[in-house]
């Protein structure tokens, strides 16, 4: 079980890491989100044992944040 939860943990840095390499066009903001988005996606993960629910609401909360992070 703990090899799942490794190989989904690097596949979610991956796609982050890849995912952040479109980010030349955005402004200041949008990469805030992104980033935010990502971060708080594999924190949901990690804190809530590999949930869907937890790593779609920990991508809500930190895309939120990141997004408010300029204001």
């Amino acid at each position: 079980m703990k090899m799942i939860q490794r190989m989904m943990f690097s596949a979610v840095a991956a796609t982050l890491f890849f995912g952040l390499s479109a980010c030349s066009g955005m402004s200041t903001q949008e990469k805030n989100t992104a980033i935010g988005a990502g971060v708080g996606a594999i924190g949901g993960s990690v804190l809530t044992g590999g949930s869907t629910a937890g790593t779609i609401g920990g991508a809500a909360v930190g895309g939120i944040i990141g997004h408010e992070v300029n204001k």
